[in-house]
């Protein structure tokens, strides 16, 4: 699993705020569709930018809680939400929410169960803190939809199957439908949205995760430096010659506790 230390969380900050991020943000804010005065939870928050514009939209008499397991992105979070006397943001696990039963009208996860070993238990406990007909939101990569243009594709799919260890399951929209009935409840609709890159934009996906792919490769040891360096010039000299190509699939998955 990816650490989200300082340095990563700094680097998120900047991506998260491009366009990219902001329209995937959007996607799921949405399908939450907050309404004033309700209790919303941002389970695994991040840097609390998507826990701010709920908190703008469920007003004062609402409140939104904030749950993340890094003291660094919650650090973040903190300071992006500190003037708002309705958001609270706590370290925590998915597995233990400490909220009481049904306490929570609608609950959303953007990119996070992907890193779960097992989706089961977070689900079960967001079914018990919802209240009956609360909705849910879970939003996530499938790396399936991967497409990414490289002249060296055997050195593309080993950095491909590298980044794929920082994750738990890579294919969350694919079984996220039947693990959501099985934790009792009903479905209502699925969202996709496609990210397509290819001018490798500053503040888009693309640049991101080929900065944190290269970090990761050689910090884990998975690939040489040289050759890890290689392949991120690689994709920088693609783009200035206008042969670069990324595109992923995102999808937000919408339900309801029943």
């Amino acid at each position: 699993m990816l650490k989200f230390d300082e340095q990563t969380a700094r680097l998120l900050e900047d991506a998260y705020q491009g366009a990219d991020f902001t329209r995937r943000r959007r996607i799921s804010f949405d399908a939450v569709a907050p309404r004033p005065g309700e209790r919303i939870l941002d389970l695994g928050c991040g840097n609390g930018l998507l826990t701010l514009e709920l908190a703008r939209a469920v007003g004062a008499a609402g409140h939104i809680l904030g749950l993340d397991a890094s003291a660094d992105m919650l650090s973040a979070a903190k300071k992006r939400c500190q003037e708002r006397e309705n958001v609270t943001l706590l370290q925590g696990s998915a597995d233990a929410l400490p909220f009481k039963t049904g306490s929570i009208d609608k609950a959303v996860s953007l990119q996070v169960f992907e890193y779960f070993d097992d989706a089961r238990s977070a689900l079960t406990e967001l079914h018990r803190v919802l209240r009956l007909g609360g909705r849910v939101v879970i939003s996530d990569m499938h790396f399936d939809t991967l497409a990414w243009h490289s002249d060296h594709p055997e050195r593309m799919a080993r950095m491909v199957g590298i980044w794929d260890r920082h994750v738990a399951e890579r294919r969350v929209p694919q079984i996220m439908p039947g693990a959501l009935v099985t934790a009792g409840f009903r479905m209502e609709t699925v969202i996709p949205y496609t990210t397509c890159d290819i001018d490798m934009r500053p503040d888009g996906l693309a640049q991101m995760m080929i900065r944190l792919m290269t970090a990761y490769a050689i910090s884990t040891g998975a690939m040489p430096e040289d050759e890890t360096t290689a392949w991120a010039q690689e994709q920088a000299d693609l783009a200035k010659v206008g042969r670069f190509w990324f595109s992923l699939s995102h999808f937000v998955t919408v339900a309801r506790r029943q």
